[in-house]
């Protein structure tokens, strides 16, 4: 499908905006499994991050057609995943590690499987022995999305640090995250949702081979124009996009509606 919306902004960062979601989903699931492809043959693995919520679903249905179409690339490729709420078993419904399992994993055959132990009893530890294991060697792809208040991970404004001397840390998650996960139906009232959680942090964004972003709904547009047209720094945690060299971001309509270029001409090239 025809992008309504095409262009690079900062450093290099790479816009590109769709109609529809399934649409927004193929393209930023085409490039990473380009990438993973390309990273096939070098004797080291590939290793990705993903990240883990109702906004991947898109990209996600369409990673899986691509990686069972041609398997051999994914079985070289280690995963990560970008954060789970403390407390939180691999079972228990709203883990990030059963949404990671559910809509990727339990379809492909990777070389392995790096999670976070959210039910770990020394949580300090695990967030220790998880950063070591991503600085062990590069991290190639990172595939994330955006929070309504420009989070990526959990890094909300109010702990995000672009210079952070940790890869993974324990965050308190502030009200507007936890609210996003009662607007994505995630848990049916705020009290459920959880305060605490262990997340990568900022660095290991910019430390990535390549990031790929993938933001829809209406509800992150205000987001999204931050990050793509505001200031760069902490209070909008996603404006790191634009300071990294190699960076993609996949939208679809509604996410991009209040992005100037497309509410002016119906496609743009840059």
């Amino acid at each position: 499908m025809k992008p309504l919306l095409k262009t690079t902004l900062g450093r290099n960062l790479h816009l590109t905006a769709f109609a529809d979601r399934p649409a927004m989903g193929a393209a930023a699931a085409d490039l990473v499994h380009h990438e993973v492809t390309q990273c096939a043959a070098r004797s080291r693995p590939c290793r990705i991050v993903f990240g883990c919520a109702p906004s991947q679903d898109d990209f996600f249905a369409a990673l899986r057609r691509q990686a069972s179409a041609a398997p051999a690339a994914w079985r070289n490729v280690e995963v990560f995943h970008m954060d789970d709420y403390i407390g939180f078993e691999a079972s228990h419904p709203q883990s990030f590690r059963r949404y990671l399992h559910a809509h990727f994993l339990s379809a492909v055959n990777v070389r392995a499987f790096h999670p976070i132990r959210g039910e770990a009893p020394d949580a300090a530890a695990e967030a220790h022995r998880y950063e070591s294991l991503l600085r062990a060697t590069p991290i190639d792809i990172v595939c994330l999305g955006f929070g309504e208040n420009g989070h990526i991970a959990f890094n909300d404004p109010h702990v995000a640090d672009f210079d952070d001397p940790v890869w993974v840390k324990l965050v308190t998650i502030d009200e507007a995250c936890r609210q996003q996960q009662v607007n994505d139906g995630c848990f049916p009232r705020l009290a459920d949702v959880p305060r605490q959680a262990a997340t990568i942090t900022l660095p290991v964004f910019s430390h990535a081979g390549l990031l790929c972003g993938v933001v829809p709904t209406v509800r992150k547009a205000q987001a999204v124009r931050n990050a793509l047209l505001g200031p760069i720094g902490p209070h909008c945690p996603a404006s790191l996009l634009r300071l990294h060299p190699r960076a993609h971001l996949f939208l679809d309509h509604d996410a991009a509606s209040l992005l100037p270029d497309l509410q002016t001409t119906p496609a743009a090239a840059g």
